[in-house]
């Protein structure tokens, strides 16, 4: 080759680069696509299993979720069939991440919805509103403490958010869909979300018939239960006034006096009466399975912004680890109230007793996909016997060598429905198309932008 023209050395120089860049093009392609496919396969299976704890392992007769599902059936509190308000409002939105997954048909869900109506009608209720747990064969109140025996308006938000995606999504079926959306459209109509102000401007989270206000619980925030105050707006029969928001949700602004963590802006005040900078991560999850942050905000915040560095807090705080907690890092993050090598415990940044959630991280897909799946694949592939029927456990600890076999359906729920947001948008869609939430969201002073 020495005695050719130099310029036909050139020319074949580079048809030889070409031709590695466009081999090398090709194999990044392939590369991209074959993770695509894996990841799309992870998010298969983990929807499926999670999924499949608010189907095959619902409580019999009512259809709702179970509080909890020990795989060692071993249960404390003889509580094996009570079943939970709030997390029965992620688990129906989970039925309809079995739909549109196929993992059911639509008739089936048909049918167990039925069920499920059948009983929330004939639970106790309190103005409206239902208990935190109700016994599953009676829909009589279970007592989550001594004076919490009555209405909990919290929970309750959550199961109405979901139920509400329910409606949307089957108002235009068949006779009998369009009877189930108009089944909870009642329901809906029958909380008396004004009742539980008082008469003050701010709601309260509980009453009992027994104890009446005793329970004293005026819910500022910031926290989970922003979808609580945008339902009360949003209420055709019992709606509350702007007031209550802005004076009680709000804290006349004191609210949006935000802080830098880990070099992000959490947008808002995080607690009420506490100084910490960040809460756990159901506070990213709970409000927005139905409510779309994305484009959402208000004269305290950029909601969006507020759930995503929500997450990137979490996950820079497990990168750096300054507890120098054993497995912490990019592949395992995300801290949340769960079980707990005592019990059940808060779990965030400044309250750190070296347990990982996998709900955190998991059900933050939407806002952290990158560092999400990352730990969603090092669950699957490297940590196996963290995973069981129903999905990843609620809670391990690789420094105190230890993890449950063990599901709370307030963990295990919003991770299909998360993921679901992610990979579609459904429950995002759903909800926001809601003539009614609209109205809520305006009446507050939101903005909605696409």
């Amino acid at each position: 080759m020495k005695n050719l023209p130099f310029w036909i050395l050139v020319l074949l120089l580079v048809s030889c680069n070409e031709t590695q860049k466009k081999e090398s093009d090709q194999l990044n392609k392939e590369t991209t696509e074959n993770k695509e496919v894996l990841d799309n396969q992870l998010l298969d299976t983990l929807q499926y299993q999670t999924f499949n704890y608010f189907w095959e392992g619902a409580e019999p007769n009512s259809g709702l979720g179970r509080e909890r599902i020990h795989m060692d059936n071993v249960y404390p509190q003889n509580d094996k069939n009570v079943v939970t308000t709030g997390g029965s409002g992620f688990g129906v939105m989970a039925i309809l991440v079995g739909v549109e997954r196929g993992f059911i048909t639509r008739e089936q869900a048909v049918e167990r919805y039925e069920k499920i109506l059948n009983f929330l009608e004939k639970a106790d209720r309190f103005h409206g509103a239902w208990p935190h747990w109700m016994d599953g064969e009676t829909g009589k109140v279970k007592p989550f403490s001594k004076k919490d025996n009555g209405g909990d308006l919290v929970e309750t938000a959550f199961l109405v958010e979901g139920l509400l995606t329910v409606s949307e999504y089957f108002k235009d079926g068949s006779e009998r869909e369009q009877k189930i959306s108009e089944r909870i459209e009642k329901l809906y109509d029958e909380v008396e979300w004004d009742w539980y102000t008082q008469g003050k401007n701010v709601l309260y989270w509980h009453w009992s018939p027994e104890y009446q206000w005793e329970m004293n619980f005026p819910v500022g925030g910031y926290n989970e239960c922003l979808i609580m105050y945008v339902l009360a707006a949003a209420s055709r029969t019992h709606a509350i006034k702007p007031e209550v928001y802005h004076e009680g949700w709000a804290r006349n602004g004191a609210i949006a006096k935000d802080t830098t963590y880990y070099g992000l802006e959490t947008e808002l005040n995080y607690f009420e009466h506490d100084d910490a900078p960040i809460g756990p991560l159901f506070w990213a999850h709970y409000s927005y399975t139905g409510l779309n942050p994305k484009g959402l905000s208000d004269k305290y915040a950029d909601y969006w912004k507020l759930v995503q560095n929500h997450a990137l807090i979490h996950y820079k705080y497990a990168v750096d680890n300054p507890k120098g907690y054993k497995g912490y890092g990019e592949n395992q993050w995300g801290f949340t109230s769960s079980y707990s090598m005592k019990g059940y415990a808060g779990h965030r940044p400044g309250m750190d007793l070296g347990v990982i959630s996998p709900t955190a991280a998991l059900s933050s897909t939407p806002y952290t996909p990158k560092e999400s799946l990352q730990m969603i694949a090092y669950l699957y592939k490297d940590a196996d016997s963290l995973i069981g029927k129903y999905g990843p456990y609620d809670a391990y600890s690789q420094s105190a060598n230890w993890y449950t076999p063990r599901y709370l359906a307030i963990d295990q729920g919003p991770i299909p429905v998360m993921i679901e947001n992610y990979r579609s948008g459904l429950f995002w869609k759903l909800f926001m198309q809601r003539e009614d939430v609209q109205n809520g969201l305006d009446k507050l002073g939101f903005t909605v932008t696409k």
